[in-house]
């Protein structure tokens, strides 16, 4: 088991997207040359002044590139620290050589568990183990802060180790978010399809018994009517059963739409007046815009009554124009400078996105939270079927 952990250890590739820099890295070598002309300045005790210099400025450069190459930027300083460690003690002067400065080699730990792949962290961790111990045999100092400075030096690693498990985690659930998404997108579009191809299975079915006096070129088009559908619906079913954790077969229940919302605003037991609005036309849109328009109602409702602090009304609007249709979303509750952007929103984001359409969320101008949906529709001379309101 253990031969195992370390071969996965190995494999682990690096986490994708690491940013080259970002502008905390240029404040970060700022503070940190600020900080070596400083101390060269004001320290009285520095030993090889120039060196030391020289190579607190080489140690302050390096974690530039601490994502990209971070294997390397360790090699580098630590490296660096074994040369100048053993020509102190060839030299033996009577103070360590360096600047306090240099304590940016911590960053690079750091770095090397946050964003090295499995290998550069196994290697790179050697090369930290070597040097960190031959520091601390080096110098003479008592055992326990040789202790605690050894422990120091290995403590921005677990802090890189342990964001870095956090965030694969919480990657890893939001694609399970985005992944439910497609599943109930797909679905929706089964059930509204299936529909439509249930009906012309029975009407083929019903033409091809009374079409029995007709010609027989009529009874074969309807024959290969009925079983073009039966296919389509067997395929679709088989599709749908393959995407679902649970369950065999498919639902035939429509999804909700935007036909649904007046019953999802009057449901009892909420806190807040919802005031709706609908304008333009709703009743052709496409299934999966229509389903897509009440989820985001449905989700932004329940955030308003989980979340929304000391709100008493929440605006729902839906306009339908000619190739969009807008939703919005806004309640007047205080803002407490936390978002409410959790895993639903993630899956709405992610629904929309799909549809070719956007989805914004955010605290409002001045109360309350804002959600903000633009969605494309079909023409209503394209073609689409339009749903009876329940």
């Amino acid at each position: 088991m253990l031969r195992d952990d370390l071969r996965t250890l190995w494999t682990e590739p690096r986490p994708p997207n690491a940013p080259a820099r970002v502008r905390r890295d240029w404040a970060l070598l700022a503070a940190g040359l600020a900080g070596v002309a400083l101390e060269a300045t004001l320290r009285e005790n520095v030993v090889w002044r120039p060196v030391a210099v020289v190579f607190a400025v080489w140690l302050c450069l390096l974690p530039l590139w601490r994502r990209t190459r971070p294997l390397a930027m360790v090699t580098l300083a630590f490296g660096s620290v074994m040369l100048l460690q053993v020509a102190w003690l060839v030299a033996a002067p009577r103070e360590p050589v360096g600047l306090d400065t240099g304590a940016v080699v911590f960053v690079l730990v750091y770095a090397l568990l946050r964003w090295g792949s499995g290998r550069e962290i196994v290697l790179g961790g050697a090369v930290i183990l070597a040097v960190g111990a031959l520091c601390v045999v080096t110098y003479e100092s008592p055992v326990v802060e040789k202790v605690v400075g050894f422990v120091f030096l290995l403590l921005p690693g677990v802090v890189g180790a342990a964001v870095r498990f956090w965030v694969t985690a919480r990657e890893r659930q939001l694609d399970q978010v985005r992944s439910r998404e497609r599943e109930q997108l797909a679905r929706e579009l089964h059930d509204t399809v299936a529909h439509h191809v249930s009906a012309m299975v029975i009407i083929a079915q019903a033409g091809r018994v009374l079409a029995g006096a007709d010609p027989s070129a009529a009874v074969e088009a309807l024959e290969g009517v009925e079983e073009e559908g039966a296919r389509t619906l067997e395929e679709m079913r088989a599709m749908v059963a393959a995407l679902r954790d649970r369950g065999v077969g498919a639902e035939l229940a429509p999804p909700a739409g935007v036909a649904d919302l007046e019953r999802l605003v009057r449901t009892p037991g909420g806190r807040l007046r919802v005031d709706l609005g609908l304008d333009g036309e709703l009743d052709t849109l496409p299934p999966a815009v229509d389903a897509a328009v009440y989820r985001i109602v449905q989700e932004s409702v329940t955030n308003a009554l989980r979340h929304a602090v000391d709100a008493t009304e929440l605006v729902v609007r839906v306009a339908a124009e000619r190739h969009t249709v807008r939703v919005s979303v806004r309640d007047n509750g205080r803002r407490t400078g936390r978002g409410r952007d959790g895993y639903g929103l993630t899956g709405l984001r992610e629904r929309a996105t799909l549809l070719g359409g956007t989805l914004r969320a955010g605290p409002g101008t001045d109360r309350g939270w804002h959600v903000e949906a633009e969605l494309p529709r079909a023409r209503s001379e394209s073609g689409v079927h339009s749903r009876p309101r329940r």
